[in-house]
């Protein structure tokens, strides 16, 4: 009986949740670690962040992976979210997802990414949309993406210097 009770409970700690106020601060830490990837947060500016997307979760206790994702409708000031909207009119934009590296191979990734899928069919969207680094180069996204069955819509050079791939993911 005991051995059950920990099973379900490690189960339960590897299924997405929402986000509790407790988490923030461990996830900051988590998205400022992985700042060229993804881009440095201030804590007023994460806070923001967060509650204006469609849908946050993250995996573990305390937690080791956060995703970030906007509707087509968020009035998001973001390049690629602006270039997405330009070419999509339905779509869930996936502003961020990050695994803590001593979490690597767990599955956490796939795992937040099957319930939004399943959120965002649920909702009608059509499509999953995010950017990908090309420079500085982030192959194992682009790996993850490819196995996800995003496929490669178009490319851009930010301001910042950057150079991005866009992806989608139909939702049919």
């Amino acid at each position: 009986m005991e051995q059950e009770q920990e099973q379900a409970q490690e189960q339960a700690r590897d299924q997405p949740r929402p986000l509790q106020p407790e988490d923030i601060p461990v996830l900051l830490a988590l998205n400022n670690a992985h700042a060229q990837a993804l881009s440095w947060q201030e804590p007023a500016q994460f806070a923001a962040l967060l509650s204006a997307a469609l849908h946050t979760r993250t995996i573990g206790t305390p937690p080791a992976a956060l995703l970030v994702a906007f509707d087509q409708s968020a009035g998001y000031d973001n390049p690629n979210f602006r270039w997405l909207k330009a070419r999509f009119s339905s779509f869930v934009y996936i502003d961020r997802v990050v695994v803590d590296t001593g979490a690597a191979g767990r599955g956490y990734a796939r795992a937040l990414y099957d319930e939004l899928r399943d959120a965002a069919r649920d909702a009608g969207q059509e499509r999953l949309v995010c950017e990908i680094n090309l420079e500085p180069p982030n192959p194992g996204s682009v790996d993850f993406h490819t196995k996800m069955g995003f496929r490669e819509v178009g490319r851009a050079r930010l301001e910042n210097g950057k150079t991005v791939a866009y992806f989608e993911c139909g939702l049919q």
